[in-house]
């Protein structure tokens, strides 16, 4: 017994047909492949930016956030010290030294204030910073009306003994 004469091509056409089949699925399962590996790629980016904003967040913290009376205090009175820095830069000419002086206690000042604010969000108390961030304005604002009563004083003396 022979096998037909047409068998051979027969399975030689089965055969290229099976094979572009794969090559096809192969294909297929390469863009499959890629387009996961994409998605993958785009939800880990967006997992580590809501991780990374989410590490800012709990680093910033506002006194707002604790308290919103001692908020309301604090930029009463870092407007005030504004006002009074102001003015008192305005007698910076005619006393240089004393306006030295004067800034570098409140440069002290500032310094505690910004290691305070620095110090609010991982304070297990925080309202007890708020205090005293909102007392380390107060202090600001006293020393500054003190500095200006002194230059006030200052140039009383200088004019009443020039006459």
């Amino acid at each position: 017994m022979e096998p037909p004469a047409g068998l051979w091509t027969k399975i030689e056409l089965e055969l290229d047909a099976k094979k572009s089949l794969v090559a096809h699925d192969k294909k297929k399962s390469v863009r499959i492949y890629l387009w996961m590996s994409a998605a993958a790629a785009v939800v880990v980016v967006f997992a580590l930016g809501w991780l990374y904003a989410g590490k800012l967040q709990a680093n910033h913290l506002d006194i707002a956030d604790v308290n919103a009376a001692y908020a309301k205090k604090e930029v009463h009175f870092a407007g005030l010290i504004t006002e009074k820095r102001d003015s008192l830069a305005i007698f910076a000419e005619a006393n240089p030294e004393l306006y030295k002086k004067f800034t570098a206690d409140l440069a002290k000042l500032d310094e505690e204030y910004d290691r305070l604010k620095s110090e609010l969000p991982k304070s297990l108390n925080q309202t007890f910073v708020v205090k005293a961030m909102v007392k380390n304005r107060e202090i600001q604002l006293q020393l500054l009306k003190q500095q200006l009563l002194i230059i006030n004083q200052v140039d009383d003396y200088k004019r009443v003994n020039q006459i």
